[in-house]
């Protein structure tokens, strides 16, 4: 009886030492920036989804976390350098993929906000009519019909860049720029009355696109990559991301989100 106590004791301990031994290298301190945007982080307020986010990483894993403040573009570049661990909220495509890997969270939509005395009806009616412009964020990537978009009026210089979204609002409301490409997170902005009486939403008839957890292949090996990778596919399984952007969003939202 002791023999077979003893010995399901020395197995519950394994198995925790294993359990321990699969997570994240601790032996020093990550850094992750965040990147302000409406309700994945207002650098205002201190608060949004990737913070909350970033702190239940660093709470699982028990690695700390630097979290800073940066602009998009300066998170890729430092990103592929190796000089910064890890970001949120990004989104992959060829050339991003050679640097960085990824752990997905959710997924969404883009939409096209035009102002309303553009007189466009699609996003073909606003790339013909060559006088529009088109504000986007420095570095952001979007969905197969916008980046076409988006690259198409590049070429034809068409397209004013800002470092965040706040300025790209201030260059609509001014008629500097005609339009924009936004997300869900972008909507309590869009519920200003000065802005929701001049615009309109065009939908981009694209599938959702992955969002996540993305992770400099330079400063992280492969297989740390796939701990923090399974970090965040225990908070999708066990509810906890759900439970995260149900602080922002409808609980209907917040499952089309994260239910992909």
């Amino acid at each position: 009886m002791i023999t077979r106590l003893c010995l399901a004791l020395l197995l519950v301990l394994g198995h925790l030492g294993s359990a321990h031994a699969v997570g994240p290298d601790c032996s020093r301190p990550f850094t992750l920036a965040l990147h302000d945007h409406g309700l994945l982080y207002s650098a205002e307020t201190d608060t949004g989804i990737d913070k909350d986010v970033a702190d239940e990483l660093s709470r699982r894993s028990g690695c700390r976390l630097t979290i800073s403040l940066m602009a998009r573009a300066r998170i890729w570049q430092l990103i592929e350098s190796g000089a910064l661990d890890f970001s949120l909220s990004g989104i992959s495509n060829a050339e991003r993929d050679k640097f960085a890997g990824f752990a997905w969270y959710f997924s969404n939509k883009y939409y096209l906000l035009v102002r309303q005395d553009a007189g466009v009806a699609s996003q073909a009616d606003f790339a013909r009519h060559d006088k529009l412009q088109l504000g986007v964020i420095r570095s952001f990537r979007y969905s197969a019909s916008a980046n076409q978009l988006v690259d198409k009026m590049q070429a034809a210089n068409r397209v004013s860049q800002a470092g965040g979204l706040s300025p790209l609002y201030q260059a609509l409301m001014l008629n500097h720029v005609q339009g924009m490409i936004i997300e869900p997170f972008d909507y309590p902005t869009l519920e200003e009355k000065k802005i929701r009486d001049v615009t309109s939403i065009i939908e981009f008839n694209d599938a959702s696109v992955p969002h996540g957890l993305i992770m400099s292949k330079k400063a992280l090996s492969l297989a740390e990559q796939d701990k923090w990778r399974a970090l965040v596919s225990d908070m999708r399984r066990d509810g906890t991301m759900r439970r995260i952007f149900q602080k922002y969003f409808t609980p209907e939202m917040a499952s089309a989100l994260v239910d992909f």
